[in-house]
């Protein structure tokens, strides 16, 4: 039923700022924008949707709302990150063009399946490029079982850890 992703839409704090890092930065050309005068409850409103386009043909989109307060903050990796693939080769030259451009920029991480680079957008996204390893397919086949068996292994850490901590 679900083909795949068409976009993720995030806020944004200035339209022109987001398109600079997105396409003019990481290299997604903005290819559909429009604006948006009125809620469907029939408020109105003021808000500019951008979309860009990655090479598998999803988007990324955002909106600028001036309107609609939206608390824009440093976001942490865990709690909010858009990750990006990349070919293992690109990974350097990104972040040496992330430091030489002064975007916040560190790496590269190796996960074991694959290697990551971050950078942090105008908005305080997390941006992760990231890159396959050997082994990434294994690692990613839900016929493998791992995935499973460590949700299960961590749940049970859960059960029996003391309220105020983590396994």
């Amino acid at each position: 039923m679900i083909k795949g992703l068409h976009h993720n839409a995030y806020r944004c704090r200035d339209s022109e700022e987001t398109r600079r890092f997105y396409e003019g930065f990481l290299g997604l050309p903005l290819v559909h924008s429009f604006e948006i005068r009125q809620t469907k409850s029939g408020r109105a409103t003021s808000a500019l949707h951008t979309f860009y386009r990655l090479d598998d043909g999803s988007f990324l989109a955002f909106f600028e709302v001036p309107d609609q307060p939206f608390e824009f903050k440093d976001q942490h990796d865990f709690d909010l990150h858009i990750a990006l693939e990349v070919a293992h080769e690109n990974l350097a030259a990104m972040l040496a063009k992330g430091r030489a451009a002064g975007i916040e920029s560190r790496g590269i991480a190796d996960h074991g399946f694959i290697d990551s680079i971050y950078f942090r957008d105008p908005n305080g996204y997390v941006i992760e490029l990231t890159a396959r390893r050997p082994g990434h397919d294994a690692a990613m086949d839900p016929a493998g079982g791992a995935a499973r068996a460590t949700l299960d292994a961590w749940q049970a850490a859960k059960a029996v850890a003391p309220a105020d901590s983590t396994p």
